[in-house]
């Protein structure tokens, strides 16, 4: 059997037996069903074509001789035939047969409106029995008949039950286990939300296929237009050769909820035929390409391919790195763009006037969620292109309130940015994010948010999701950061740009100042001055070019990898070197690494150099605490520098490590005791005791690393001088910070491979 239950019924009763009851029957056939199997259907001609298929055991065009003895019987006719064959398994079964917490015969359908399906159980039976299980397979084909039949119709595809309160589960788990079989993926919702979520993404499509292919037809008798129809056409009114009568009756029992659908679509055809009437480019540009981008977000879902330009609505699959010991590292490279400036030229082209054009924009999951986030907010969007993105800005105040919650994947960065931003809309929303993030603070952004007069609703804990009232007035307010974060500042900023009079914000150490520098280049003033910046509220931002440069973050692991092992030479183009983000270039120097910066310019207010680095050994220092601030998310791969270093490094003052996407302080000293480097955790740190000039400096093992991109990353670079492979779990975040790092490993001379569910790559 191909599900994970066995099919365990002695009889199985399909009445219709047309391309779904027969493709149900092939099915099971070729599952290996050991039962019988009988059906009814009008026409004797089709039972006839079933037995000689070798589909059924026994047919008849009559119902009642055929229920006794059946233990599952699937209805598979017609929503407006159903009403009939309910009343006839009303008379036939002994209604006892239908109860109790295990029942004797189970029934189940193939429908695809639930709510006129249950209406007729309740008028058939007085009540919904406790063995009646409501499912659709979404599965289908515009051929017809038991001829039709595909044993494989149901592979990769979903069938939703729709179990009452009083269905038993013992019921659920047997039509389960019958779809399982067939190879179909089984999902649970409530009919209501079933039949809208149909009437939108089946019935409304077919609807509009039927009226633009009557609408033409009827426009040319002789049907000469058709001529002339691409491929285009014929893709689009496809179903449109669909069984009229089997839609007919769909429409007319889903009424209501196709009818709702319709008036969305109207709504939406409206605005689209205003925008084209007054030729509006920005407005058109907006509604397609969030279509574009929806279809193919679809498309990945059908694929079950990870499509990064659009956010992920389930758990990602898994996906495990592969790292064998050794290796080299040399070459010319350039690292992806750096995600704090990719959101934050997203969100600020967005809410200027003009059109802004980025370049070097990182392409990962987290930076993409920005921008589709900020589609859903009616602002057009052109690309990814090759990094390439043209933003066409709305102003301070056009955004408009998205139909949904907003989704930011795995990004801190952007959810604490977003609150702050959508704190002065006129709108309210909701901002939500993967289950990594969901377990990351947010208090100390709502705090000083509501402090300023925002409305904010967070999950127990001060944690995601976040719910932001729109309409309120918004206070300049004067902030001592409690510690030091870039994210809580740039928050309390971008809130500060709707909000009346200063906003002014200290910390206690300095912290990256990209919003500043970006908000300067926008045409908008920030002044700052020692550990202070301020801005004043009701101002506007201009749109202006920006080139983004590789990311610091994403540098520091080759940085670390050419540091560590002998013979390397590698040069790593275009790095941003903001002031604000060069701990890890301090940190490897103290620790002795050969590294140059050479051809330093500026680009769009960020400084950015090509880093030049050699090997040569390392010694293990106290890390100075001025430091850590500027080299918070580089420390994973630091610690493996430290690893790599004779004597022992300490890092203290870096608490703030236990809430990024894991606690990266446990999570890195788990995976370090794993491969054997003796170490001590400390509350706000770590010492750590290196292997000095030994070739290999530690073993191997597999390492955890919680989902968190740069614990994955730390340990592939770890490789370098392990004893023995390495191999890495849950690495698919990977792709929110670094898409392309284990491609890019192999080039400078790593050996890593990906592994996804169990399937080498």
């Amino acid at each position: 059997m191909g599900g994970t239950t066995p099919v365990n019924e002695t009889r199985i009763l399909i009445v219709g037996l047309g391309l779904i009851g027969g493709s149900l029957a092939a099915a099971l056939r070729a599952a290996g069903f050991s039962g019988t199997i009988h059906s009814c259907d009008p026409d004797p001609d089709e039972i006839e074509r079933g037995i000689e298929m070798g589909l059924i055991d026994h047919g008849d065009t009559r119902l009642a001789p055929l229920v006794e003895g059946a233990t599952l019987i699937v209805l598979a006719v017609p929503v407006l035939a159903m009403r009939g064959v309910m009343a006839e398994l009303a008379t036939a079964l002994p209604p006892e047969a239908l109860e109790g917490g295990s029942p004797r015969v189970v029934i189940t359908d193939v429908g695809s409106t639930k709510a006129a399906v249950r209406d007729c159980a309740l008028a058939a039976f007085g009540k919904l029995p406790a063995g009646l299980v409501l499912g659709h397979p979404i599965a289908g084909s515009e051929k017809s008949g038991v001829a039709a039949s595909n044993p494989r119709l149901y592979v990769g595809h979903k069938v939703i039950l729709t179990p009452a309160p009083e269905t038993a589960p013992a019921a659920v788990a047997r039509v389960q286990a019958l779809w399982q079989a067939c190879g179909a993926e089984v999902l649970e919702m409530g009919v209501d939300r079933h039949d809208q979520v149909l009437a939108r993404t089946s019935h409304l499509p077919h609807l509009l296929a039927f009226s633009l292919v009557d609408t033409l037809a009827r426009q040319d008798e002789r049907l000469e237009i058709f001529r002339y129809a691409a491929g285009g056409f014929r893709d689009f009114t496809r179903i449109a050769g669909s069984d009229p009568v089997m839609w007919r009756d769909i429409f007319t029992a889903n009424r209501d909820a196709v009818l709702a659908s319709l008036d969305d679509f109207e709504a939406g055809l409206g605005r689209l035929r205003q925008a084209v009437e007054a030729g509006d480019g920005d407005a058109m540009l907006a509604i397609f390409d969030r279509a574009s981008h929806a279809r193919r977000y679809f498309d990945s879902l059908l694929n079950q391919t990870s499509y990064q330009a659009e956010y992920q609505m389930q758990e990602q699959g898994k996906l495990t790195f592969r790292a064998a010991p050794g290796g080299r590292v040399a070459g010319r490279i350039r690292v992806p763009g750096d995600k704090s400036i990719s959101h934050r030229s997203i969100m600020l082209g967005a809410l200027a006037e003009g059109v802004t054009e980025v370049k070097g924009f990182l392409e990962g999951e987290d930076s993409l969620a920005t921008l589709q986030a900020f589609r859903e907010m009616g602002v057009a969007i052109e690309g990814p292109h090759q990094g390439r993105v043209t933003v066409h800005g709305v102003g301070m105040h056009g955004l408009k309130a998205p139909s949904g919650p907003l989704y930011v994947g795995n990004a801190g960065t952007a959810m604490r940015l977003f609150a702050g931003l959508l704190a002065g809309q006129a709108f309210s929303t909701e901002l939500i994010g993967d289950a990594s993030l969901t377990k990351r603070p947010m208090g100390r952004v709502a705090d000083p948010l509501r402090l300023m007069g925002a409305k904010i609703d967070t999950a127990e804990g001060g944690r995601p999701p976040l719910k932001i009232h729109g309409g309120q007035k918004l206070k300049g307010i004067h902030y001592d950061m409690p510690m030091a974060s870039a994210q809580v500042k740039s928050c309390l900023l971008l809130a500060g740009l709707y909000a009346e009079g200063e906003t002014r914000v200290r910390e206690p150490a300095p912290t990256r100042d990209h919003t500043e520098r970006m908000l300067t280049g926008f045409g908008y003033r920030v002044d700052r001055e020692g550990d202070n910046c301020w801005l004043q509220g009701g101002g506007k931002l201009t749109a202006a070019p920006i080139d983004v440069p590789s990311d610091i973050s994403s540098a520091t692991f080759f940085l670390v990898a050419a540091a560590i092992t002998p013979g390397s030479n590698l040069i790593l183009e275009h790095v941003g070197i903001n002031p604000t983000r060069i701990g890890v270039i301090n940190i490897l120097k103290l620790m002795g690494a050969d590294l140059r910066l050479t051809n330093e310019h500026e680009v769009g207010g960020e400084p950015v150099a090509d880093l030049h680095i050699r090997y040569a050994p390392l010694k293990g220092i106290d890390i100075p605490v001025d430091q850590v601030p500027l080299a918070i998310d580089e420390f994973p791969a630091l610690f493996i520098a430290a690893a790599c270093a004779t004597g022992t490094t300490r890092l203290r003052g870096a608490e703030e490590l236990r809430v990024k996407e894991s606690d990266r302080i446990q999570a890195m000293a788990d995976g370090l005791a794993t491969l054997g480097v003796e170490h001590t955790v400390q509350e706000d740190g770590i010492d750590i005791v290196g292997a000095g000039d030994r070739e290999v400096a530690y073993g191997g093992g597999r390492i955890d690393s919680l989902g968190d991109h740069r614990i994955a990353m730390a340990f592939v670079i770890a490789s370098l001088r392990a004893g023995e492979e390495i191999v890495i779990d849950d690495c698919a975040n990977v792709a929110t910070s670094f898409p392309g790092f284990t491609e890019l490993a192999r080039v400078v001379g790593l050996r890593v491979g990906e592994e996804a569910q169990g399937v080498k790559a």
